[in-house]
């Protein structure tokens, strides 16, 4: 649902901002198409924009709505939780722990890069101060390129951790549905062995009590 505000810039023309309004059930999945396909398959009137517009109005327009599609989405994923078996939110835990954990990853690193893009800026800026003196310069080259290795050190080290744990949250989660996929299955055979005692018992007190009322009829005729 859109809405069409006009509005009138100094020269006295008008211009038309539209504003997108979340609809009823809409979920992450549709914020996000309409955020990429306003940006890279605009309409007739968005295709003179320059790129840098239609980034800037497509994220002014579907960025207000997350905060509401993230609850729509979340409720729905808890009532597809809800409507099936056990294994379904089996299934729903383990892909948000992974989730989560790529998440925790890819922020560790973006932090990590942050610190080390800001320190490379200042010592470029301290380079280029100091590039009267050969002895500073080399310094602070040095300690440029450490600051490189150190990024990558970083780098291997926080993706070997998350795909450890990714590996981990993985092998955790199959040995937790291979153990309740065994409690199901002995459940099921207790509950079908247990069915069939039930039947078998009642099968026999019917065969007891059908040959009892047989030997009964046959005294009774003897002694008749």
């Amino acid at each position: 649902m859109e809405e069409q505000n006009g509005t009138e810039n100094p020269n006295g023309e008008e211009t038309h901002c539209h504003r997108r309004e979340l609809q009823e059930g809409e979920t992450l999945y549709s914020v996000f198409h309409h955020l990429l396909s306003a940006i890279f398959f605009p309409d007739v009137q968005g295709e003179r924009a320059p790129l840098l517009h239609r980034i800037k109005a497509s994220v002014a327009d579907n960025a207000p709505l997350l905060r509401e599609a993230s609850g729509n989405t979340g409720r729905n994923v808890l009532l597809w939780t809800r409507r099936g078996s056990p294994f379904r939110a089996l299934l729903v835990i383990s892909v948000g722990t992974i989730t989560l954990l790529t998440l925790t990853g890819l922020l560790v690193f973006m932090l990590f890069f942050l610190a080390a893009t800001i320190n490379a800026i200042i010592i470029s800026l301290l380079v280029s101060l100091a590039a009267a003196g050969g002895f500073l310069a080399f310094f602070f080259t040095c300690v440029t390129f450490i600051y490189i290795g150190a990024l990558s050190v970083a780098v291997f080290v926080i993706s070997c951790a998350t795909i450890s744990a990714i590996v981990a949250s993985l092998i955790a989660t199959g040995w937790i549905g291979f153990f309740f996929a065994l409690w199901l299955a002995t459940k099921k055979s207790l509950g079908l062995a247990k069915h069939s005692l039930t039947m078998t018992g009642s099968v026999l007190s019917a065969y007891s009590s059908a040959r009892r009322s047989r030997r009964h009829r046959q005294v009774k005729k003897v002694s008749d």
